[in-house]
């Protein structure tokens, strides 16, 4: 009995570190919630993007997505692989892979009855 009273301290500090550095480590990989999707010259405007609607909400892998990343924990920019105009090494355009995933998968949960936004000033909104 003496003994654990002579640790408590000890376990009291050591739960108290586990305690500040826990949140840290849970967020340090989590993506912003809401990102503003946004091609340089385009005529439309940007599209406002949230990963809580399409990961939790819808149910989607960030995979999906991210579909090159080597890291799941540490997903890259679209623009690391898909070039502003130009394919780059088989990679599209940002506009169209945007518009190719995107359009795409609404289209098809669309198709199932399930709302998703299928047209232009849905997501491109003034």
């Amino acid at each position: 009995m003496q003994r654990l009273k002579r640790l408590w301290p000890g376990i009291v500090y050591a739960l108290f570190l586990i305690a500040l550095v826990t949140p840290g480590v849970s967020a340090e990989n989590k993506p912003p919630d809401t990102l503003v999707l946004k091609v340089e010259g385009a005529k439309l405007p940007p599209v406002r993007f949230s990963h809580t609607t399409h990961t939790r909400d819808a149910g989607r892998d960030c995979v999906v997505c991210h579909h090159k990343d080597k890291d799941p924990k540490d997903p890259g920019k679209c623009e690391t692989c898909h070039m502003l105009k130009e394919v780059k090494e088989g990679a599209p355009p940002l506009r169209d892979a945007f518009h190719g995933k995107c359009q795409a998968c609404h289209k098809e949960v669309s198709a199932k009855g399930i709302s998703a936004p299928t047209k232009c000033n849905d997501c491109h909104k003034k």
